[in-house]
């Protein structure tokens, strides 16, 4: 199956994509920003692959890592064929200023709530999503805590259900 992702990729996107690496038997194919949106409708559009489920969306902040020459933010598009039970990763770099992609919710809908997670902990905007508002985080919560820059605090946020009660007394 990997062969058959490979060469799907490559004969239909060659010039968007940007490599591919095998780590621990588990394939990753780097792509342009801009050619996430027609890979994907592809790849679901696409019956003798069977790719149908977009299983998850991830990111990774490499600030002051060898691999930031790439970009800092890396998005990871986890796919997966319930057909050939084969998983595969498309994997996108972003730039530290301004980093934003197109959304996959109108190819997916679950996607919604996995991008609200990636720009909520990560700041990282996805481009024509329905309702881009925080969900792990308060509200008025300034700044994105997985983000490496990110400074550590020890105070706890408040949330609604916590905003009466007085703060825990630690020893």
């Amino acid at each position: 199956m990997r062969e058959k992702v490979s060469k799907f990729l490559h004969s239909n996107f060659g010039d968007w994509i940007i490599s591919e690496e095998t780590f621990r038997d588990q394939q990753s194919i780097f792509i342009k920003p801009e050619a996430l949106s027609p890979i994907c409708r592809s790849l679901l559009e696409d019956e003798t692959l069977g790719i149908r489920f977009l299983s998850d969306i991830t990111s990774v902040d490499w600030l002051g890592h060898a691999r930031e020459k790439d970009g800092r933010f890396e998005v990871v598009y986890n796919l997966y064929s319930l057909k050939y039970k084969y998983r595969f990763f498309l994997k996108v770099h972003l730039p530290a200023d301004n980093p934003q992609i197109d959304s996959l919710t109108p190819l997916w809908e679950g996607a919604n709530w996995m991008e609200r997670e990636v720009w909520d902990m990560m700041g990282i905007t996805f481009i024509g999503h329905p309702d881009l508002t925080r969900i792990l985080n308060p509200e008025d919560m300034e700044g994105h805590p997985l983000r490496r820059d990110y400074s550590l605090t020890w105070e706890q946020p408040q949330f609604t259900w916590n905003k009466d009660r007085p703060p825990e007394i630690k020893g």
